[in-house]
């Protein structure tokens, strides 16, 4: 995922909207955590039921600033790169987000793109389960 850089913000920026900011649950992948930590930033995500997800401060995520804009916006998230598409893996399913109101102005370029971040997220999650399990293990010996 490196070298992807997501569908264009544009929209976004356009209508200076960041609906999608607040109240997030945006997974992270280990390589967002890193790329973002990089930058010299920490406690901004937190760990649940294996997935790591961004933080909220005051009903916003982390990272939005006052003037509505993205503090990290070259370093983003890949899912927030790729957002208002969502990934239903249940129904191979691409869905555009109901909550975006500019998402018919978006154009998904690489669905597999999309896909393949969405079962990274779940095989991070799942080696850290397995991890956590096997610490659990060593510390019952």
């Amino acid at each position: 995922m490196k070298d992807y850089k997501g569908i264009s913000g544009a929209p976004c920026l356009t209508h200076g909207c960041s609906r999608c900011c607040h109240n997030t649950e945006m997974m992270l992948t280990r390589e967002d955590v890193e790329r973002i930590e990089s930058l010299g930033y920490r406690d901004f995500y937190y760990e649940s039921d294996g997935f790591l997800y961004l933080k909220n401060k005051n009903g916003k995520c982390v990272f939005l600033g006052e003037d509505g804009k993205c503090k990290i916006y070259e370093a983003r998230p890949y899912g927030c790169r790729f957002y208002p598409y969502i990934y239903d893996y249940k129904r191979d399913q691409i869905l555009l987000d109901d909550d975006c109101p500019y998402a018919n102005e978006f154009s998904l370029q690489k669905p597999q793109a999309l896909k393949n971040l969405v079962f990274m997220i779940l095989k991070e999650r799942e080696e850290r389960i397995k991890r956590r399990m096997k610490n659990i293990k060593i510390e019952l010996s």
